[in-house]
């Protein structure tokens, strides 16, 4: 299964741990036999998340670097741009239901590439029961899941 993962899964890769995130999840998935894919916002993210922390002296700026780099070029993980016009046209849609545009453009990424998006972000959870996203969704990719790393199997 093809997996977009959402940016609190990359956090530990620049040095930011996520208490209730083991640290080794994009291996596990990886040794299941899941293709792994990002968003490229979700650089930027990691970017702007790790620069609070600079900011902070929480991480130094080298780490912030290494791990961003690391994300760049492990083969492994499929980067997809996100300004593809159906990305870009799924992520004004879904705009109306999230009040995130970041995680719009992560979704609409998903739903446009992927079998799944592997979040925890509860807004996103929640679309699961929305109307207007399940619309969207049966026009775009009907067999598509958002689900939890606890989830995936």
């Amino acid at each position: 299964m093809k997996l977009l993962l959402d940016t609190t899964y990359l956090f530990p890769t620049v040095g930011i741990s996520i208490k209730e995130l083991s640290k080794d999840a994009l291996i596990k998935l990886n040794a299941k036999g899941h293709e792994i894919a990002i968003s490229q916002i979700s650089i930027f993210e990691l970017s702007a998340k790790g620069a609070k922390y600079v900011l902070n002296n929480e991480l130094l700026p080298e780490r912030v670097a290494l791990g961003i780099r690391a994300l760049l070029y492990d083969d492994i993980i499929e980067k997809i741009p996100m300004h593809d016009s159906k990305i870009l046209l799924t992520a004004f849609t879904l705009r109306s239901l999230m009040v995130d545009f970041i995680d719009c453009l992560i979704l609409s990424t998903a739903l446009n590439n992927c079998d799944a998006l592997i979040t925890e972000d509860l807004d996103i959870q929640s679309l699961k029961k929305n109307k207007k996203y399940l619309d969207l969704l049966s026009t775009i990719n009907p067999n598509f899941k958002i689900e939890t790393i606890t989830e995936t199997r």
